[in-house]
This record gives C-alpha cells, sequence and structure tokens, in this order.
C-alpha cells in the first residue's frame, strides 16, 4: 500500500517589478490597510476607538475566556505528547546530518529576547507582588492577600503565566512553522503550516488571509511588549534623570505620561530600524547576546544583595505546587457570574439590596474590606454575616474576572506574540530535532523564567513582608516596581549604576523585540523570503511606531495601555483558531511522515 506524496507546491504570488517587487501585493496592502485605519481611528476618534475597542474585548471575553484557557492547556499537552514519541521527537528539521546554525548560547540568547525578555524586566517584581494581593484562592477568602499564606497560589499562578503554558504557545507556531521548512523545503510563511488539511486552497485567497491574520496578530503582540517596556523605559529615565515632563505626576506615585511615553517610543523605535536594517545575522544576534549577559549581571546582583535564600525555598515549594495543580490550572475555565445567578444566591435578607452589593462583590480587584466600605444606606447597615455571604455569593464573577484579566490577556497577549516569536524560533532552529527544539524552547527558558520570577520578585516579596520597603514597591506602578526595588536593596553609585544598566537593557530587549518583529512582517509578506529590501523594513518599522503610538494617545493619561491591550486580545482571538489547526495538522503531517518511512511513497500519485 502506498501514501501520497504530501503537498509542497505552495506559491505566494509576489510581484515582480514595482515598489512591491518580491512582496505578495495582497497580504501586504490588506495588512496595512487594517493598521492604518485603525491608526486613523484611533487618531481621529480616540474616545469612539477606545470605548468601542473595551466594549467589544469585555463581549469577547465572556464568550472566548473558557476557549482560551483550554486550547492553550491542549498545546503544552500535543507538544508533549510529540516530543516523548520516539519516531517523532527524533526527526531533524533539515536534511540528514545537518548542524544547527547557531551555537546553544546564541540560540538560547535569542530565544530569550525575542520570547520574553521585555516581559520579564516589565513584571519580574510586578508579576509576583501583583498576584500576592489577588489570586484565586485569595478571591475564595481561603487566605489573606499580602500575607504569608498568600505567597504559595501567588507564584502558582505567577509560574502558570510565564511557565510551560506560555513557551508551548510560541513553539506550536514555530514548530509547525520550522518542520514544513525544513523538512520539506517549503515557504517559512504561516500559511505552510496548514497545508496539510487544506493543500493547494492555501495557494489562493485563503492564505493570503491566514498570513494577514499573522501579521496583524504580530503588530499588535508586540504593539503591547513595546507599550510596556517603553513605560519601563521611561520609568527607569525618570529614576535616573528626574525628568518630571516624561511622567505623569498627578497620581499617588509618577507614572509615565502620554508625553514621555510617546518620545520613548520614537527613539526606540528609530533604533530599532537600524537594527532591522543590519539584519539578523549582526544585530540581533549581538543585541540578543549583550542582553544575556547584562540579564546575568541583574541577577546576580539580586542573588548577592537580595533575598536569595528565600527566593530559592520559594523557587523549589512553588515548582513541586505549580506541578500538582497543573492539570486545574490547564484547563480550569470560569464563566462570566450573570446578575440573575448573583441575586439566586443571595441571603434572603440581601436580596432587596441586590443592585448595590452586586458590582462591589464580583470585582476581582478589590476585598471584602473594599467591598463593606464601598457600600452605603441601608445596604451598609446590613448584619456583618449577611454581608459576608453577599460576598460569598459574588465569587463565581470575580474569578471569571480575575481570569479574563490576568491568564486571559496573557494568553492572548503570547498567542498574539507567537507569529513572531514562533517564526523567528524557526529561522534560527534549523538542524535541530523536534524533541530538541520542544524541552529547548518550552521547558529550559520556563525554569529560568521560574528563577527570574523568585530572585527578583521573591525578593520585594520579602522586603515587604519583613517591613523594610514598607509598602513602597506595592505601591509603586507595575513598571517602576524594579527601580523601586532595587532602591530598597542598595544605594549610592551602585544604585545609579544599575539604574542605567537596567535602562539600557531594557532599551535593548525592546530594540530586539521590534527588530525581529519587522523581519517576521516582512518574511510573512515576502511569501517566507528572508532577504527582505530595506525600504520595507523602514516601512513597516513606522507603521509598528504609529499603531502604538496612537492607541497610546486614544487611551489617554489615565491607562494609557488600555487601547492596546484590548485591541491585542481582540486581534489574537482568530489566530488562536488558526493555531488549533496547525496541531492538527502537524500531527497529520508526523504521522503521515512516519507512515511514508515505514512503507515508502508513490511519488507518481497526486500529493494529498
Amino acid at each position: 500500500m502506498s501514501i501520497k506524496p504530501p503537498f509542497t507546491d505552495v506559491e505566494v504570488k509576489t510581484s515582480d517589478k514595482g515598489f512591491y517587487e518580491g512582496h505578495s501585493l495582497e497580504i501586504a496592502l490588506l495588512s496595512k490597510a487594517i493598521m492604518v485605519g485603525l491608526v486613523l481611528w484611533a487618531l481621529i476618534w480616540p474616545a469612539n476607538a477606545n470605548g468601542v475597542l473595551g466594549s467589544l474585548n469585555g463581549q469577547l471575553l465572556e464568550v472566548f475566556n473558557s476557549f482560551y484557557i483550554i486550547i492553550v492547556g491542549l498545546f503544552f499537552f500535543f507538544l508533549f505528547i510529540v516530543a516523548i514519541i520516539p519516531s517523532t521527537g527524533r526527526r531533524v528539521m533539515g536534511t540528514p546530518g545537518e548542524k544547527p546554525e547557531f551555537t546553544n548560547f546564541s540560540w538560547f540568547s535569542m530565544m530569550f529576547g525575542a520570547g520574553l525578555g521585555v516581559g520579564l524586566m516589565v513584571f519580574a517584581t510586578a508579576e509576583p507582588l501583583g498576584l500576592w494581593g489577588s489570586n484565586p484562592v485569595v478571591l475564595s477568602g481561603a487566605v489573606e492577600g499580602n500575607s504569608e499564606a498568600a505567597l504559595e497560589p501567588a507564584y502558582r499562578y505567577t509560574f502558570l503565566h510565564y511557565g510551560f503554558h506560555a513557551w508551548a504557545i510560541y513553539v506550536v507556531t514555530g514548530l509547525s512553522l520550522a518542520y514544513y521548512a525544513y523538512t520539506r523545503d517549503m515557504p517559512l510563511t504561516i500559511r505552510t503550516a496548514l497545508t496539510p488539511l487544506f493543500g493547494k486552497l492555501m495557494n489562493g485567497f485563503l492564505g493570503h488571509i491566514v498570513d494577514v491574520l499573522g501579521v496583524v496578530a504580530t503588530i499588535l503582540g508586540v504593539s503591547v511588549t513595546i507599550g510596556y517596556g517603553v513605560s519601563q523605559f521611561i520609568d527607569g529615565l525618570y529614576a535616573i534623570t528626574g525628568m518630571e515632563w516624561i511622567m505623569d505626576m498627578s497620581g499617588e506615585a509618577p507614572a509615565p505620561g502620554t508625553v514621555g511615553l510617546i518620545a520613548g517610543l520614537i527613539v526606540i523605535m528609530g533604533l530599532s530600524i537600524i537594527s532591522a536594517v543590519s539584519g539578523v545575522g549582526r544585530g540581533v544576534k549581538y543585541l540578543s547576546n549583550l542582553n544575556l549577559v547584562l540579564s546575568l549581571i541583574l541577577l546576580f546582583t539580586f542573588v548577592i544583595f537580595g533575598s536569595f535564600l528565600f527566593a530559592m525555598s520559594t523557587y523549589v515549594s512553588a515548582f513541586v505546587d505549580y506541578i500538582l495543580h497543573f492539570l486545574q490550572l490547564s484547563f480550569a475555565a470560569f464563566n462570566p457570574q450573570s446578575a440573575g445567578a448573583f441575586d439566586a444566591a443571595l441571603p434572603a435578607d440581601a436580596a432587596p439590596f441586590a443592585d448595590a452589593l452586586r458590582a462591589g462583590a464580583t470585582s476581582p480587584w478589590g476585598s471584602y474590606d473594599g467591598f463593606v466600605s464601598g457600600l452605603e444606606g441601608e445596604a451598609a447597615a446590613l448584619p456583618a454575616d449577611v454581608l459576608q455571604a453577599a460576598y460569598a455569593a459574588g465569587e463565581p464573577g470575580r474569578q471569571f474576572g480575575w481570569q479574563a484579566g490576568w491568564t486571559t490577556f496573557y494568553w492572548a497577549w503570547w498567542i498574539a506574540f507567537s507569529p513572531f516569536v514562533g517564526l523567528f524560533l524557526a529561522r534560527i532552529s534549523k538542524g535541530r530535532s523536534v524533541r530538541e527544539f520542544i524541552i529547548g524552547c518550552v521547558f529550559a527558558p520556563a525554569l529560568v523564567c521560574f528563577a527570574w520570577m523568585t530572585i527578583l520578585g521573591g525578593t520585594a516579596i520579602d522586603l515587604e513582608l519583613t517591613g523594610g520597603a514598607d509598602g513602597a514597591i506595592i505601591g509603586a506602578s507595575n513598571t517602576a516596581k524594579l527601580f523601586v526595588t532595587l532602591g530598597q536593596m542598595i544605594e549610592g553609585g551602585l544604585l545609579s549604576a544599575l539604574t542605567i544598566m537596567c535602562v539600557v537593557l531594557i532599551m535593548t530587549f525592546l530594540v530586539t523585540s521590534a527588530d525581529s518583529g519587522i523581519l517576521v512582517m516582512n518574511t510573512i509578506m515576502s511569501g517566507g523570503d528572508q532577504e527582505v529590501g530595506n525600504k520595507h523594513k523602514i516601512i513597516w518599522g513606522v507603521i509598528l511606531t504609529a499603531v502604538i503610538g496612537a492607541l497610546i494617545i486614544a487611551a489617554g493619561e489615565n491607562n494609557p495601555m488600555d487601547a492596546l491591550r484590548n485591541a491585542m486580545i481582540i486581534g489574537a482571538l482568530p489566530f488562536t483558531m488558526v493555531m488549533g489547526l496547525m496541531c492538527v495538522a502537524l500531527a497529520k503531517a508526523l504521522y503521515r511522515d512516519g507512515q511514508r518511512e515505514k512503507i515508502g511513497t508513490a511519488a507518481a500519485e497526486p500529493a494529498e
């Protein structure tokens, strides 16, 4: 019995002359039209854009929250199975005997810098501290937020958000692209990953749509990353220079202002375009190596001056707790709580005050004390046991709101980022086995992320637990928490030097991310051609800058990242569905290739 050969004749029609020579006109124009439309909408009608994006995001989360949670859990277990099966895990992504292009150090440096560099700088302290005060266990009333008992669940969810699931999202896309590109000599573009399911249909309009979804997701995912990174960059500049014009001084704590964010964005993106023009072999490689070296210096600073023993004991206990709860974390999804369901769960004495009680009882961002203090009139005079029962009635709503605001946001962020990171990982992983790719890109970086989060974040928590920080770190903005933690640890010239180093590290991480994103977008639009003209790199760098700047302006001073976050979650949803199809397609390809090896392929038969 013979098996049809795989379909490999992917053709992305590109222009043979003119401005778009070497590019797909359909993908380029449709992608640019979507992005330019978003920019004009945000600039001309900023309030409308911000409001509509927020409303649409809320509606989508009510419907698709469980979908996001469950499919990401499936991504991890799919990769785990592929890695442990001997016949699939040992396949080399390349010709037999081909050696990897990059050394393990450079490979890991580029992977780490592109995948989570900016996120780790921003959230290394902010994530554990935020989850220490608010997580599902705290919301259930089992432990009190910001207490010693809340430490374990805080790191359980920190590890969830930056662990195996996060990297599995990247690797689903990266493995799909690398496998077809290097074992079947197909173009390194998104549509290639669906050819086992749709065959020659990927050469037409359907293929264009898939690639455009990849471009849009990449732009929005990279935009959120750069937005957070630029915010921390401005916080760092303020810590060094004290320049108030770059900050919004109207709140309880200084936060980056719109003027400062736009100025920082222009600087970062200008450097990114220069780096992109220099090419991946020079720009990204050298910056990534510098990033890793500076990251290690920062890490060892916390090892020497921070709470290292506390962090290491936390690492061990948190990792065991994470593994014990892994299945629950992978698939436990919450649905929104309707007003009727909340009302039905109220005790009889509280029923007349349902409308007054509902908002506070279902809010995931407050506490029981905040719920009680926010009540007015007769509702505030209800007995304590009735108020406690009313607050308990809103727990399903709190759990849904927390999951949608934390975990689902992260999954959407990683998914939107995955065309960029996945394609970039594929570009640097030729010659590696499937198992090596999965272990190297899922498990190894996750363990490093865990160490980073426990050493930096654990030091910040220990400073708050022991009273040394006295609430200063908790009270700082998310992007300023790293600098405030450093200020609590050390002082004088060493503090100034480390702050400057952190600002440089943030800048190089940002440049690496934007640089790689520009290269990936052009690779998709050129049908997988990795040699892209500099003019297109410059244009897409300008478009990326405009998208980020316009959405920051649309969101306003109070919450400058809101519009970016909302647009990203909305844009990630279609690509999430594409990724689900990628898993099905890759499973089919691996199975059929295994059969072909056993019984041979009849080349004369039509391709499947």
